[in-house]
């Protein structure tokens, strides 16, 4: 299957670059997986859509301050460093730019100890590097399209640096700064781990969650910290031959015993993002290859997964996802696909752009449905 099948046109202009002022005051589209028949909503009539019995599955996530600017302390050289994934050891797998700048054995270093500013002024100003640093990498690997793997050195506690000197990692087609941080969380995130966020969440209100509540929806949380698979693009040019990158994810048994229990009292599964997802179509191979579980049910599982969910891909038991809207030629557009059809989400998506919908992190959800 060619890449270039899930291709659209977008104008520049429809790129949300700040959220809105309420959470819950985006737009909705909907999108019967069926029929491919589409509507158009304020994201309050969610609550339309999902009935007394349904699971609303969520991603708990929460998004450190992964960006990193620093530089070589020797020559000043700028450096920026996203944290993808920890790997132990004050060992950590990132994305550095420029990253032909910056090989194996190359040194950064970050903020001093006088100011707390990013290297990038603090080394300029201190070229013989005087003041130590805060924080100091060393490249020890490299991988493949400005993949790294670094070791940290610093004195005190890591994350404490981190919340120090980092900001925010919002995706590079957003070029407006964000004055307020927790809008890049959901007020659900509780495990920090993500270098993203998981957007389709941030639509949500504690308020408005107590309302599907009242209404007899249940809720349950995994966690799956967002790294390279959500950055990197398809450089393949069929489909099937792209890798992704594994990204880590746990489900508790409590959350297991909801979704069993839902499934046997005719509930419908609601992933609330494609990183729910993929944690529960993940989860949901392990299981099936678990003789000792009754058929259809699920069990607790954590660790890596690496799962590419496209058109042919079979979906084993999400039954409806609310969800952004995914750039063209990307993994998540792809796996939206798989649930609901290549020509029923590209359809969608051309409504969606006459109708001026907002696209991206910062944009308008879409439900699709159909059980």
């Amino acid at each position: 299957m060619n890449v270039d099948l899930f291709d659209y046109d977008l104008p520049e202009s429809l790129i949300a670059q700040t959220p809105l002022a309420n959470r819950t005051g985006s737009r909705l589209m909907t999108l019967n997986k069926r029929t491919g028949e589409v509507g158009h909503h304020q994201f309050e009539e969610l609550a339309d859509y999902v009935q007394a019995g349904d699971l609303l599955v969520l991603n708990d996530t929460r998004v450190i301050p992964a960006r990193l600017f620093g530089c070589k302390p020797e020559t000043g050289g700028k450096a920026e460093l996203l944290l993808l994934k920890p790997l132990g050891e004050d060992r950590w797998e990132v994305l550095i730019k420029p990253g032909k700048r910056f090989r194996t054995g190359a040194t950064i270093v970050f903020g001093t100890g006088d100011d707390g500013e990013g290297a990038e002024g603090g080394s300029a100003a201190d070229p013989d590097n005087r003041t130590a640093p805060l924080l100091t990498a060393v490249v020890e690997e490299e991988r493949e399209m400005g993949g790294r793997v670094v070791r940290f050195s610093y004195t005190g506690i890591f994350q404490e640096i981190l919340d120090r000197l980092g900001q925010m990692p919002l995706p590079p087609y957003i070029k407006e700064r964000l004055d307020d941080k927790e809008r890049y969380q959901t007020v659900y995130a509780r495990h920090e781990g993500s270098a993203a966020a998981p957007t389709a969440g941030l639509h949500f209100t504690e308020d408005f969650l107590r309302r599907l509540q009242d209404k007899g929806v249940r809720l349950a949380y995994v966690t799956l910290h967002v790294g390279l698979g959500t950055f990197r693009p398809v450089s393949a040019d069929k489909v099937e031959e792209h890798e992704m990158h594994a990204e880590y994810f746990e489900l508790s048994q409590e959350t297991a015993d909801l979704i069993n229990r839902t499934r046997a009292e005719g509930g419908r599964i609601v992933a609330i993002g494609t990183t729910s997802a993929r944690t529960l179509e993940s989860v949901a191979r392990i299981s099936q290859d678990d003789a000792s579980l009754p058929a259809g049910t699920i069990k607790a599982a954590s660790g890596w997964t690496d799962i590419f969910l496209y058109p042919g891909v079979p979906i084993l038991l999400v039954d409806a996802l609310l969800t952004n809207f995914h750039l063209p030629k990307s993994t998540l557009l792809m796996l939206i696909s798989a649930l609901a059809g290549r020509e029923n989400v590209l359809n969608a998506y051309r409504q969606a752009v006459e109708a001026k919908y907002r696209f991206f992190s910062f944009g308008d959800a879409m439900f699709i449905y159909g059980e």
